[in-house]
């Protein structure tokens, strides 16, 4: 679509500056074209498309009878194929719980087991809280990235939480959630990862 501009070199006889037989207006054409970013090609040459967010809870657990102050990993290798979080391209996350005991529950980011690879390396120091540097409060020293020593739930409904940045691209995330309620539960999890 061709439309009008002024041409460079008579800007200032626009201006009125200086008084000069020059056409200050030139055709120009303005092209729009479309595109789409699905990834791209790594050092190697292999192609990497782009993750995005999911669109539901994907990976679901439910621990039967948790006694109070017990303790359970999830999500882990079950039967159903759940595997610890991959959140390489994920930056945020929401997780959510539904317990048949309401009351506290405390929640904390972990390594997952020794036996699986995080980024090729092995063995790994299962079930140590994950730390590193947020830049927040100390930006000098490693904190936990998150821990939650007491969130109070409402039983038999889903208590969704977001998680904003402090967990982003973790390989093998796992969370461990201790119940407090004052009684047992049956607890069931489930995840969401967004880019």
């Amino acid at each position: 679509m061709p439309r009008k501009s002024i041409a460079p070199w008579s800007e200032r006889v626009a201006e009125g500056l200086i008084d000069q037989p020059i056409d200050s207006q030139i055709s120009s054409t303005v092209d729009l074209r479309p595109t789409v970013d699905t990834g791209f090609i790594d050092q190697t040459g292999t192609w990497k498309g782009n993750v995005s967010s999911d669109a539901i809870f994907g990976i679901t657990q439910t621990d039967i009878g948790i006694a109070n102050t017990g303790a359970f990993t999830t999500p882990s290798v079950n039967a159903d194929g759940t595997w610890p979080l991959d959140m390489t391209g994920y930056t945020d996350l929401q997780i959510a719980l539904k317990p048949t005991n309401g009351g506290n529950y405390a929640l904390k980011a972990i390594m997952a087991p020794a036996d699986l690879s995080y980024g090729n390396l092995t063995p790994l120091n299962a079930g140590a809280m994950l730390r590193g540097n947020t830049g927040d409060a100390t930006p000098n020293d490693f904190e936990n990235l998150f821990s939650d020593g007491t969130e109070a739930m409402t039983a038999d409904v889903w208590n969704i939480f977001m998680l904003r940045n402090v967990l982003k691209n973790q390989k093998l995330l796992q969370f461990e959630i201790t119940n407090n309620s004052g009684g047992v539960s049956t607890i069931d999890t489930a995840f969401m990862r967004l880019v």
